[in-house]
């Protein structure tokens, strides 16, 4: 039987705002707004590394957008494109790629000194092996990730963030878009989200057992996950509910815009 609980925050002008704030100040170049088509001059990038299973994947300080696409084995495979408007702006935010068998980091380099008038967009694909914990922070534009068999954090991004498959401990917070997530797991630990300006979906493959605490938010509460039993009085700030037989908490916090918890199709 479809719940439907809803939740409605006062402050509006203030929680907006606040999550605007989260969204932005992780995210330093908004020049290119994240939009992902070339600029004239332009290098890329193509390698590939061998990971072990449970490695950390980080992708930081990108300039454009990021798809994290998943496959079977243990090769991870890097594809980056690099545009400007001139060969000499191509001098600037270069990106690093430092690598072990545990770890593959993917950042821009830091520079000295102002960049204004250097405009660099960067297109980062990476496909990697599903079992890896997962980190993406600091990025103007969306941000696509697939089924990965592992924890995925993703914090600081300028633009829409869809995640296809997480697994674990999960944390999502400053995001200037809609953000949809498919939990195939949910850990002791949950999940945390906050700092969302735009609408939240949370889907999960499971059957759900979990606390679930939801506070300041601009917009209503949906469920069609089965077992859900309000605890205490809601207000227009917030409400607690348990699903199932409680137990994982799944913190949502400060979001201008719906939120809505299902279960997974397919």
């Amino acid at each position: 039987m479809k719940t439907r609980l809803t939740a409605v925050l006062i402050a509006f002008a203030l929680l907006a705002a606040s999550a605007m704030a989260g969204a932005s100040g992780a995210v330093q170049h908004r020049e290119g707004m994240g939009d992902s088509h070339d600029l004239p001059e332009r290098d890329e990038i193509n390698q590939t590394y061998r990971l072990s299973n449970g490695a950390k994947v980080e992708v930081r300080g990108i300039n454009g957008t990021v798809d994290v696409e998943s496959a079977a084995g243990n090769t991870a495979e890097v594809h980056i494109v690099r545009s400007a408007r001139t060969r000499e702006d191509l001098n600037y935010r270069k990106i690093i790629i430092e690598h072990t068998d545990t770890s593959l980091v993917v950042r821009t380099e830091k520079e000295d000194g102002p960049q204004r008038g250097h405009e660099v967009r960067q297109v980062v694909t990476l496909k990697v092996p599903r079992q890896i914990d997962l980190s993406v922070s600091g990025v103007n534009g969306r941000t696509n990730v697939g089924e990965i068999d592992g924890p995925v954090a993703i914090s600081g991004v300028n633009g829409k963030v869809d995640v296809a498959q997480a697994m674990g401990y999960s944390t999502l917070s400053g995001i200037n878009g809609r953000l949809t997530v498919t939990i195939a797991q949910l850990g002791e630990r949950g999940i945390h989200v906050s700092g969302i300006n735009g609408g939240v979906e949370l889907r999960f493959v499971d059957a759900v057992n979990a606390d679930i605490d939801v506070t300041g938010i601009n917009g209503s509460v949906n469920t069609d996950l089965p077992n859900v039993t309000l605890l205490g009085k809601i207000d227009r700030q917030n409400f607690h509910a348990k699903i199932g037989g409680g137990g994982s908490p799944i913190r949502v916090s400060g979001i201008n815009g719906h939120v809505r918890l299902v279960r997974a199709s397919g």
